[in-house]
């Protein structure tokens, strides 16, 4: 979400009165708690997993789309069963499950994401 994604509660500071939700049965307590968060900011520099080519990578919990206008000029597009990234010489390959660094230049909350 906008605020980041909970890593680990550190402390909590108040349990407030619990409310029995109608026609489940569930009860729902108002809590304030500190936290570690984890939230990607612009310019910050990350180590994900390549998930999907165009491509796609994850790091815990954030999802993070490369544009293909953002790949290296010496890179081309390989198709086939195994697509990827390669370099005019061979020696560098992303593909799915490579491990990338990457520099965060811009960030959107999906709203259809939120719980």
């Amino acid at each position: 979400g906008r605020h980041g994604f909970v890593v680990a509660i550190t402390g909590i500071e108040n349990v407030g009165k619990g409310l029995i939700r109608d026609g489940t049965g569930f009860v729902t307590f108002p809590v304030k708690y500190q936290c570690v968060v984890f939230r990607p900011f612009k310019g910050e520099i990350l180590e994900a997993a390549v998930t999907m080519m165009g491509f796609f990578a994850e790091t815990g919990p954030v999802q993070i789309f490369v544009s293909n206008h953002l790949i290296p000029d010496d890179m081309e597009f390989q198709s086939g069963d195994m697509p990827n990234y390669t370099t005019s010489d061979g020696s560098v390959k992303i593909q799915k499950d490579s491990e990338v660094r990457l520099k965060i230049i811009g960030t959107r909350v999906d709203a259809t994401e939120i719980v």
